[in-house]
Formats: structure tokens, C-alpha cells, sequence
């Protein structure tokens, strides 16, 4: 499954992560830049840390899982 993660920078200098799952694809770099902008401006997710203060960057992830079969 691919996921966008977009991350921020918190009053306290700490990284924090805040994952989308199933991103509208190719993503479009503006777009994300904006969001990011509004979520900062609208103070729209907290943190442990405080609020978030600035965008710190965006990337998509994908996660591959194989299973293995064991012998119970």
C-alpha cells in the first residue's frame, strides 16, 4: 500500500509525521506545498511538542509485505 507522508517541524524542533493512505497519484508537489501551508496556517494537528511551525518535507511510501510459512 502507498502512503504520502507529509512531515512537519514542531515548536520543539521535533519531526512529526502524519500519514495518508491511498494519495492521489502522480502527486503534485504544489498541491502537497499548499496543503502543508494550510494545515500550519489553520493549526489544524497538534503535537506533543506543541504546534507545528513549519513543513519539513513529503514523500510517498510503499510498504511490501511477504508472508513466510512457518510449521506451528
Amino acid at each position: 500500500m502507498r502512503k504520502l507522508e507529509i512531515k512537519f517541524t514542531n515548536e520543539d524542533g521535533k519531526i512529526v509525521t502524519y500519514s495518508i493512505e491511498n494519495p492521489i497519484e502522480p502527486a503534485d508537489p504544489v498541491a502537497v506545498s499548499a496543503a502543508m501551508d494550510e494545515i500550519i496556517t489553520q493549526n489544524a494537528f497538534t503535537s506533543t511538542g506543541g504546534d507545528l511551525v513549519a513543513k519539513h518535507s513529503a514523500r510517498i511510501v510503499e510498504n511490501t509485505v511477504e508472508e513466510i510459512n512457518i510449521d506451528l
